[in-house]
């Protein structure tokens, strides 16, 4: 009986110990990495959208070839709300929910400024192309990477 257990516990261990081994890493190197992508977001549209009108799109048009040659994210979970446009374009391009990467709404309440922000507004760069303010627009507020 103490041979049979101590044989079990030896297999155990060899077990455990071979499934906590370090796999070989991959070669960064070796991926073709884009120059640019480019992100596309339809507020309102649900992602079946894509394939129920599918056969309406033009042959040659813009949804059948990012549905050919592009990757679209289908039935997401979104583990936050309210389902606001920034925090969701935040989190689509960062990977990260809004208590992490710090955009909570389009627009809160800033206690320093003791004003109402907008999420994007940054006085400290310039508009490009234009005389107005309307472009003094950032991704300064934002807490992580893209």
């Amino acid at each position: 009986m103490q041979k049979t257990l101590f044989s079990l516990l030896c297999g155990l261990t060899l077990i455990t110990a071979a499934a906590q081994t370090k796999k070989p890493a991959v070669n960064n190197a070796s991926i073709a990495r884009p120059k640019l992508v480019v992100g596309i977001v339809i507020d309102q549209m649900r992602w079946d959208f894509l394939y129920r009108y599918y056969d309406q799109y033009k042959a040659d048009g813009g949804f059948k070839r990012l549905l050919g040659e592009g990757f679209t994210c289908e039935n997401n979970m979104i583990p936050y709300a309210p389902t606001i446009t920034a925090c969701g374009h935040t989190c689509a391009y960062t990977g990260s929910v809004p208590n992490v990467h710090g955009i909570t709404g389009n627009a809160w309440w800033d206690s320093k400024k003791m004003r109402s922000v907008y999420c994007s507004e940054d006085n400290e760069v310039e508009t490009v192309g234009s005389n107005t303010a309307a472009g003094k627009m950032s991704p300064k507020k934002i807490l992580v990477t893209t």
